[in-house]
């Protein structure tokens, strides 16, 4: 078997295999590269060491089955027997479900989270977003501080449990989308600089010098970062990639890497015959990442529309502080400009930023199903200093309203795994790093970032302290009982109208009227022929629908149709979705 790796400033590589070390030879034909030849086999332990220095992991190992300290492990892709054939499914007309494999089970495994797939089948979602699966120090972490950016972190199951997954999900008709960080790696576990100029000084991100992707060397670190995502693609028959924080990507080549990455995407979805798409999450609100590259645009498919969950959740919660400040001064109108235009800051000015932000989205030109609609997501969750989800406030009157602003919303909905059942459990920070030094200091910095917020430290959970992790697992025994049971049924209404009504898949931006009253907090739109209408408050709203006349086609409590006056009557904390005949 070959054996390759790039180290471009090093006099020497040694490959260390199987308890024997050898020499490796530079490759005449591509500049930095050493290679060399040893007996390998499935699960063949190999390292490499770089001018005489400690072996190493392979920075494109598939498998780190001693964690990403260890040795790397050969892995044999053509192993696995496919069960399943499957021609994909596209983004459009999808409804995702992000999921956190370490706790959507007790167990935290993929074998675990396979068994509970019929719930999602029966949910109506179309995907399943994986959380990061990449290996991190310890057992359990949220995943983005991971490193090896090929290999599957092996507490989850590794290589194997990972096509097992994707193979059941694809057999339950579910596509599969991973999330990918490759705009840093964990501080820990980290030995890429030991190879080459994977980072540079040229920028700065919050986590320290950003991936090399415009500075000399950038070609090769380019050339990774993208045979990577296509072997997920490829090898776990991914369905879509969602690509971490993309602002943090600092790129100032004139063809950006996203570009190269969509365009590379392209390709092989040709060359596999089944459609494979690009998420984004950015917080740049520039529509030119989502526009098609034939029309000038970088080509992604999607992005996470943040300026929706920020006014709903305003709207829900009254929350003003931090980021919510801009939303909460008027969050009916923002969630009416963020529903007709996509986003909310598109060239205004932006308090917590202290400038402009954003950029106008051009209806014609970017489709609707382009922007991801939440009301929680791991991170709008997560980063509060308790986990503490909306259900721990809310009333399930005021959740419903949520779901339904969600599910029938233009944009592409997605759902932060037990919310459809108003799940109890929180889903707290927490990490498991096996360095004392980096532990202490992770629990120092989470404890003072929310102190300077107004939360006693002693509140803020200890993400080192195991029973963090155990809180933020789902309860699987709450759905079968209330009110969670009515939540969950209510969820799967709304998905099955979603499914079923064109109207509410219909791409046009502009097609979306809409109407509310913010003293009698009542907010309303048409899609075509659905009507929707939630109403926010505790008192009964009258909503003037017209005289056309309409039938309901789920209410979260008992409604009339109007009557003569064209009149809605809808109580308090209430919602309804109804279709024009």
């Amino acid at each position: 078997m070959q054996f390759e790796v790039w180290a471009p400033q090093a006099d020497r590589v040694t490959l260390q295999c199987d308890g024997a070390t050898r020499a490796l030879e530079r490759d005449p034909r591509r500049e930095g590269w050493w290679t060399g030849e040893a007996e390998a086999r499935d699960g063949t332990r190999y390292g490499f060491a770089v001018d005489d220095g400690p072996v190493l992991p392979d920075p494109r190992s598939r498998r780190q089955p001693d964690g990403p300290d260890g040795l790397s492990a050969v892995v044999d892709q053509g192993r696995y027997t496919w069960r399943t054939p499957w021609a994909g499914r596209p983004l459009q007309g999808a409804v995702l479900y992000e999921l956190h494999v370490g706790t959507y089970t007790p167990d935290g495994t993929f074998d675990a989270a396979a068994e509970r797939l019929d719930h999602l089948v029966e949910l109506g979602v179309t995907h399943v977003e994986l959380m990061p699966v990449c290996p991190f120090p310890g057992r359990h972490g949220w995943g983005y501080e991971g490193v090896s950016l090929w290999a599957v972190h092996e507490p989850y199951g590794g290589p194997e449990a990972l096509k097992r997954f994707v193979d059941r999900a694809h057999e339950r008709g579910l596509g599969v989308v991973l999330d990918v960080v490759h705009n840093h790696l964990g501080p820990s576990g980290n030995y890429l600089p030991a190879f080459g100029p994977y980072f540079t000084d040229r920028h700065q991100t919050p986590w320290g010098s950003a991936v090399n992707l415009d500075a000399p060397g950038s070609d090769e670190v380019r050339a990774y970062l993208l045979a990577g995502a296509l072997a997920w693609l490829r090898d776990y028959r991914l369905d879509g990639l969602r690509l971490d924080a993309v602002h943090a990507l600092k790129d100032t080549r004139a063809c950006h890497f996203l570009e190269e990455l969509s365009a590379a995407v392209d390709a092989l979805a040709a060359e596999v015959g089944r459609p494979l798409f690009l998420i984004a999450e950015s917080d740049l609100n520039d529509p030119r990442l989502i526009t098609p590259r034939e029309e000038g645009g970088l080509g992604l498919q999607a992005q996470w529309n943040d300026d929706f969950h920020h006014t709903l959740h305003t709207a829900l919660t009254g929350e003003s502080q931090g980021y919510y400040a801009d939303f909460a001064r008027d969050p009916l109108a923002a969630l009416a400009k963020t529903l007709t235009g996509g986003y909310f800051h598109d060239g205004t000015y932006s308090s917590f930023r202290g400038r402009g932000h954003g950029r106008p989205l051009d209806r014609a030109r970017v489709a609707a199903h382009r922007l991801l609609g939440y009301s929680q997501t791991h991170d709008q969750v997560g980063n509060r200093a308790q986990g503490d989800r909306l259900s721990a406030t809310l009333s399930p009157g005021l959740l419903a309203c949520a779901a339904t602003l969600t599910l029938t919303a233009p944009f592409t909905p997605m759902l932060f795994m037990g919310e459809e059942w108003a799940a109890g459990t929180p889903w707290q920070f927490f990490t498991d790093h096996t360095d004392p030094e980096l532990a202490e200091a992770v629990r120092r910095g989470r404890r003072r970032e929310f102190a300077a917020h107004g939360w006693a430290e002693e509140d803020v959970p200890d993400p080192q302290d195991p029973a963090t992790r155990d809180r933020s697992c789902l309860d699987w025994s709450e759905p079968e009982r209330e009110p969670h049971a009515r939540v969950l049924d209510w969820y799967r209404r709304l998905i099955a109208l979603r499914h079923a009504q064109a109207d509410l898949t219909d791409p046009d931006l502009a097609d979306t009227k809409v109407a509310y009253d913010a003293v009698a907090r009542w907010f309303g739109f048409r899609r075509g022929d659905v009507r929707v209408a939630v109403n926010l408050g505790k008192d009964p709203a009258e909503i003037p629908l017209g005289t056309r006349p309409v039938r309901v086609l789920a209410a979260w409590e008992p409604v009339e149709v109007p009557g003569a006056d064209g009149v809605l009557r809808l109580p308090g904390e209430s919602c309804v979705v109804l279709i024009q005949d």
